[in-house]
């Protein structure tokens, strides 16, 4: 046998084994994905679900300490529109929530409450505000007339 041959022999049976190789990985990760999204699905909505929690238990918070006097403890409206209603709550998006809270309303007694614009609250606060709104959603009566207190 010539050198030649042998080298090739030798390139051959190396590239054999690089390629097996190389199968048996793409086959471990093939299988790892899913696995993985199964484990990482349930963690993922762990800590969502978690997060939306601390959310709404800073939002009763401030709620509590800066609405309740115009929307009422629950919600309810008294010398401002009812915002645990069913027509509010799903006629408004959270990102419209967090702009009505962050600008105020003008015209109104409702004033901006972001400290970028010269309120109190963080941004944070007030999306924890709107995550504590939102709560209400599943369980929110109807009411028709929610705007006039």
């Amino acid at each position: 046998m010539t050198e030649q041959m042998r080298d090739d022999t030798a390139l051959v049976a190396s590239s054999r084994k690089w390629q097996t190789t190389g199968v048996v990985v793409l086959l471990l990760l093939v299988l790892a994905f899913p696995a993985y999204r199964v484990v990482e699905g349930n963690r993922r909505t762990d800590a969502l679900t978690a997060q939306n929690t601390a959310l709404v238990m800073g939002g009763r918070q401030l709620w509590s300490q800066n609405c309740t006097t115009c929307h009422g403890v629950t919600g309810q409206g008294v010398d401002a529109p009812a915002l645990n209603t069913q027509q509010f709550l799903t006629g408004a998006n959270d990102l419209q929530i967090h702009g009505i809270i962050a600008g105020g309303v003008p015209g109104t007694a409702m004033p901006a409450w972001w400290n970028e614009y010269g309120g109190p609250l963080t941004d944070q606060q007030i999306s924890e505000l709107v995550a504590y709104l939102r709560s209400w959603q599943p369980k929110a009566p109807s009411n028709p007339n929610w705007r006039t207190p």
